[in-house]
């Protein structure tokens, strides 16, 4: 199993000092929508000087480009190398940065670039289009956990700003808080920091929330507890939330995932690395899948990487693979920047021997011939109540409505979790909240709490059930089109023409980034501009069908492209009754 010292040969010794050592793991991906690419080169093909490091490590443990490597980068890039991110919070410098009038950060591009752009490695996300001067922080918490004091501590915060305040539960089983004004950062840091929470290494290139099992620990029918491997990969990845640099100049961001049950809430497929549970020799320990990513021009599915490891090194493999990453990977589109391009480029074996060189002990076990998922098992739905595996105890799965929550929400949440279970709430990556540990003979009063009869439901009906959607264009400047009210609009009406026989997945993104993974979504939308019928420029979305998640995972293809978002209600019903069996309803003669 996994422990806390076998993390420690992985850690700087200081929070000025790097990391080094590393891992390895497998995967593989299949693109539904991408780029044409020439076969991948047999191993022996790549020339030795594309192996060579682009990175050298410098002064205070960062990793910096060398210099005949720094042609043709993209900007991101070049901010990079101007000043390097992690100093703001390493050698504290936004204590100095959040004492400057936001006029005066502007006038100077090394400052401008420090908030728009910089901020990110402390997760901090500038809203200069839309809300000037205000930040969206992103944390970090391993496999969703997060208590009712942690809980509290966020309502406090967004609640002191009021209506620009609220947070939100993402899609890598993650809290966003909004309305953040950069004179407050150093004390909001200290107060994660007091409540055992970080934002640290949550944006730009780095690697992302480690998703896990929602249910872990307390599923009857799990096959692995992934806290324990999530929380060591966070902490090896933060240097225990004071900051590890050696894996802070990625090429782009780096998603990973632990698999825990049979059904795949952690959505592997999508996943730069994904542990899948697996014996071997009998040891226990995973078979890896690398490569899975979504982007604006392309998007590919994990593919193994015919590698297993031992329950005790998810560590240094994922060292290992984030090392050949930052070592090799290209830097120049931004588009082409992901792993994936990488495996392409190298094929899959060149890679693999990439990580291997990186292990430990230089070597990297072959995969296990079959993982201990359950092909065959029907996902289950988490939300409503359901048995925990410790008798007499329940968990309930709460429907949060597109994810978005108010201070008073999160204050009642935590209300809830001190009262009726162990003060402990988890995320999912569907943007709802599981309350864990409630005794059964409690359920009756939980559920009569006015929280979960009027805002979080235990049971929503079925398309709100798989209700997904990013920020969209109230708070994000990428967004192209508005998201959450959107999402549930449309939703209810399309109800109110329709019944479906089972839960639909509909997922809402406001751009091509597709924060919202619309390519793993029954049916998506990913926001775009059109023309209407009278010439007028107008919100509109491609249409994608065809996700699936679970062991048959698939992405979603583009169905229709371009429709206006005013037209999109009957066009979903048809769809839902075309290709989902929904069933029209009657409708009185006087109904809207």
């Amino acid at each position: 199993m996994a422990s806390s010292a076998s993390l420690q040969r992985f850690l700087p010794p200081s929070p000025h000092a790097a990391a080094s050592s590393s891992r390895r793991r497998s995967g593989r991906a299949r693109a539904a929508v991408s780029l044409p690419s020439s076969s991948p080169p047999a191993a022996g093909e790549v020339p030795a000087e594309r192996l060579e490091p682009r990175v050298e490590q410098r002064e205070g443990g960062y990793w910096v480009l060398k210099d005949k490597y720094r042609a043709g980068l993209n900007p991101q890039e070049k901010v990079k190398l101007e000043k390097e991110p992690m100093g703001l919070f390493m050698e504290d410098g936004i204590k100095d940065l959040a004492k400057i009038p936001m006029e005066e950060i502007d006038a100077a591009k090394l400052t401008k670039d420090d908030v728009d752009v910089r901020l990110k490695w402390l997760g901090l996300f500038h809203r200069r289009k839309h809300q000037y001067g205000r930040f969206m922080m992103r944390l970090k918490l391993p496999n969703g956990v997060t208590t009712s004091e942690q809980t509290r501590y966020l309502a406090s915060v967004i609640e002191a700003y009021g209506a620009d305040g609220c947070a939100d539960v993402t899609t890598r089983q993650n809290w966003q808080i909004r309305g953040v004004t950069l004179p407050d950062v150093p004390a909001i840091l200290d107060g994660l920091r007091a409540v055992g929470l970080t934002s640290l290494q949550s944006g730009m290139d780095n690697v992302r929330n480690p998703v896990g099992n929602p249910l872990a620990g307390i599923d009857p029918d799990e096959i692995v507890d992934t806290r324990p491997y999530t929380n060591l990969l966070s902490a090896y990845i933060t240097n225990n939330a004071q900051g590890n640099p050696n894996v802070t100049n990625l090429p782009r961001k780096w998603n990973v995932c632990v698999i825990g049950s049979h059904d795949l809430y952690e959505h592997p497929h999508i996943n730069d690395l994904a542990y899948m549970p697996a014996v071997k020799d009998g040891k226990f320990g995973f078979n890896l899948l690398v490569g899975g990513f979504i982007s604006p021009k392309r998007w590919a599915e994990a593919l193994p990487l015919d590698a297993w490891v031992a329950g005790d090194d998810v560590v240094p493999v994922c060292k290992a693979i984030l090392e050949a990453y930052r070592d090799l990977g290209f830097r120049g589109n931004r588009q082409k920047t992901r792993m994936m391009w990488l495996i392409d480029e190298l094929g899959m074996e060149v890679f693999r021997s990439e990580v291997e060189k990186r292990m430990p002990n230089g070597a990297l076990e072959r995969a296990a011939p079959e993982d201990l998922i359950d092909k065959k098992w029907e996902r289950r739905d988490y939300l409503g109540v359901h048995p925990q595996k410790q008798a007499g105890l329940s968990y309930v799965g709460l429907h949060v409505p597109v994810g978005r929550l108010q201070a008073a929400d999160m204050l009642e949440l935590a209300r809830l979790a001190d009262e009726y279970g162990t003060g402990e709430l988890r995320l999912t990556v569907e943007q709802n909240i599981v309350l864990p540990n409630v005794r059964n003979e409690r359920l009756d009063a939980l559920l009569a709490e006015p929280l979960l009869r009027e805002r979080l439901s235990p049971q929503p009906s079925l398309l709100l059930k798989g209700l997904v959607a990013c920020t969209g264009n109230q708070f994000c400047g990428q967004a192209i089109i508005e998201t959450k009210a959107r999402a549930l609009q449309v939703t209810r009406d399309v109800e109110k023409r329709v019944s479906v026989p089972r839960t639909v997945r509909m997922h809402w993104t406001g751009c091509p980034n597709s924060c919202g993974q619309v390519q793993v979504a029954d049916i998506g939308f990913m926001g775009c501009l059109t023309k209407d019928t009278d010439g007028k420029v107008v919100q509109a979305a491609d249409i994608f069908v065809g996700g699936r998640v679970g062991s048959d995972s698939h992405l979603a293809d583009v169905y229709r492209k371009s429709v206006p978002c005013k037209d999109l209600v009957p066009i979903v019903a048809d769809l839902l009754v075309e290709r989902f069996g929904a069933v029209p309803r009657e409708r009185e003669e006087d109904e809207e």
